[in-house]
Formats: C-alpha cells, structure tokens, sequence
C-alpha cells in the first residue's frame, strides 16, 4: 500500500459545470484526501493523496468528469505528501 500525492491540473469545460462537488464526491468515496480549486486560467487544480490503487481510480475519473464537462488534457505530478486531513473544496 503506498501513498503518494498527485498535483492535477484539468483543462477544458471544468468550470461552472459542478466539477469541484462531483471531484469532492469522488475522492470521499475513494478516501482520497486533498484539495480541489478552480484557477483564474479557467482549469481544476487538485492536490489528491491516498493509495495508489485509489488514485489511479480517481485520476481515471478525472479524465471524463461529471456529466456537463468535457476535459481536455490532463497534467500530473508527483509531490511530497501533505497528510492532508480530509478533502476540501477551495
């Protein structure tokens, strides 16, 4: 079981379109602990840390979105853990 931390960056129709409270759903169910914010460049920043396993289901997510987005293009890094708590909304 190893815990990592991923620096995610979305692009494409992801805001105003409930991406935030939809990526909020999906890393509680996931026990992904971190963050997700919308950028004045008009992407989705997330910090999402949790098991690996976990993560690649989460980032899988990240790839369609919910309903009324349309990603584009995905960017990933790996950083140190933060020990996040829980999972915010910024």
């Amino acid at each position: 079981m190893t815990t990592k931390l991923l620096l995610i960056t979305v692009s494409g129709r992801v805001q105003n379109v409930g991406f935030r409270y939809a990526t909020k759903k999906t890393a509680d169910k996931l026990n992904i602990k971190g963050f997700v914010k919308n950028t004045p460049n008009r992407t989705v920043y997330i910090e999402a840390e949790g098991e690996e396993k976990s993560l690649n289901k989460f980032l899988l997510w990240c790839y369609q979105g919910p309903s009324w987005a349309y990603v584009e293009n995905i960017k990933t890094q790996e950083a140190p853990l933060q020990h996040f708590k829980n999972f915010r909304i910024l």
